[in-house]
């Protein structure tokens, strides 16, 4: 199975299926003597874990991480770091009815098509799990960021309808976690709970998004063409479980102006003489797929869970009519628990282009005969 291994000079390459054995990942590219704080990179897991609120599936995993090379004495060694995280609360006889059968807009169809066999426990490889080796590697990444001045930051803006309204810099994001849908506005957080016990009570799911916001990315990052910065974020979004859609900066809001309200337009820096600033920022902090310098933020749209808890019409895979009536234990709304998960892609995201611009930096000096 290809496309496991993500990024170019930071890379990250998972492993694993819902209801096998554990599932893990092996970072390369990561540099060597950065401070690896073990607590931080099990917290971020724990943001993600299942069975942490009323609001969320109660599979009962800890998701306890365990590092298994790359790290020595609490530093990083510049090898290869390999993690894993051993799974614990299968119930793989939930999905014993379903080893034959398609389920709505699920990927089961589309993985016999390709490969001619697939793992029906959980959705095998395709069951959003997998992106605990996500959050893992984004952790690490942080942890580096941390060390740049940079911060990424996400937040629940919206859950089905309901709807937060003001911009990210209006917010105060310190309180994201301080509620269990992760929205920095409390009394929108208590309408997204509701929301979600009513999709609940009615045995249905809902969707939504995540706005995420990158603090102190200085100029430079990103690459012109194919690789560009923004391109780079698209995909690390659109390849997360569920997410339907990304926009940056403006969006598609930007497509209903005229070039006259959208430009953002430079000016000096008046409190920095030879500085150079920006009104605005319309174009989210990317520049011809190259950071600006200021504020990145983009957000991800992702579409209700598949697996509801009523009955559906199906087929399968001989194609006869069947109606199926999942068990097991499930989400209504996952975007509270994936906001560490995007969080996660835009800092192996920006730990990827961070490394870019300093080789390109290291070539120069090279040129130039510098040490």
């Amino acid at each position: 199975m290809a496309g496991n291994a993500f990024g170019k000079l930071f890379t990250l390459t998972t492993f694993g299926e819902s209801h096998g054995k554990g599932v893990g990942g092996i970072i390369d590219g990561y540099p060597s003597g950065i401070g690896i704080n073990l607590d931080f990179i099990q917290n971020e897991l724990n943001r993600r874990r299942p069975g942490q609120s009323k609001l969320v599936t109660p599979r009962d995993e800890k998701d306890r991480i365990e590092i298994l090379s790359g790290v020595f004495e609490g530093l990083s060694t510049g090898t290869p770091i390999a993690f894993v995280v051993m799974n614990a609360d299968q119930r793989s006889n939930d999905y014993n009815d379903l080893s034959n059968v398609f389920r709505p807009s699920h990927a089961d169809y589309t993985y016999i098509q390709k490969y001619g066999i697939r793992d029906h426990r959980g959705g095998g490889r395709s069951s959003a799990r997998e992106t605990l080796a996500r959050v893992a590697g984004g952790a690490f990444a942080k942890l580096l960021l941390a060390k740049l001045g940079v911060t990424v930051n996400a937040y629940v803006s919206q859950i089905g309808r309901v709807q937060l309204e003001q911009s990210y810099d209006k917010l105060d994001l310190s309180l994201t976690e301080q509620n269990d849908v992760r929205c920095p506005d409390p009394m929108v957080a208590e309408k997204m709970v509701l929301e979600i016990e009513a999709a609940r009570a009615d045995r249905d799911s809902l969707g939504g998004i995540i706005t995420c916001v990158a603090k102190g990315v200085p100029a430079g990052w990103g690459e012109p063409v194919f690789d560009r910065l923004q391109a780079d974020l698209a995909k690390a979004m659109l390849s997360i479980n569920a997410v339907k859609g990304f926009e940056y900066g403006s969006g598609f809001a930007g497509s209903a102006m005229r070039g006259s309200q959208h430009n953002d337009i430079f000016r000096p820096d008046p409190h920095n003489p030879g500085n150079i600033v920006m009104d605005t920022n319309r174009a989210g902090g990317i520049l011809g797929g190259i950071s600006s310098g200021q504020d990145i933020y983009f957000r991800t749209a992702f579409k209700p869970v598949a697996t509801i808890m009523r009955e559906q019409n199906t087929v399968d895979k001989d194609a006869n009519p069947v109606t199926i009536n999942p068990k097991g234990r499930h989400d209504v709304c996952v975007v509270p628990r994936a906001v560490p998960i995007v969080e996660a892609m835009a800092a192996m995201v920006l730990v990827d282009h961070y490394l870019r611009f300093e080789a390109y930096r290291r070539k120069d000096d090279i040129n130039e005969g510098k040490s």
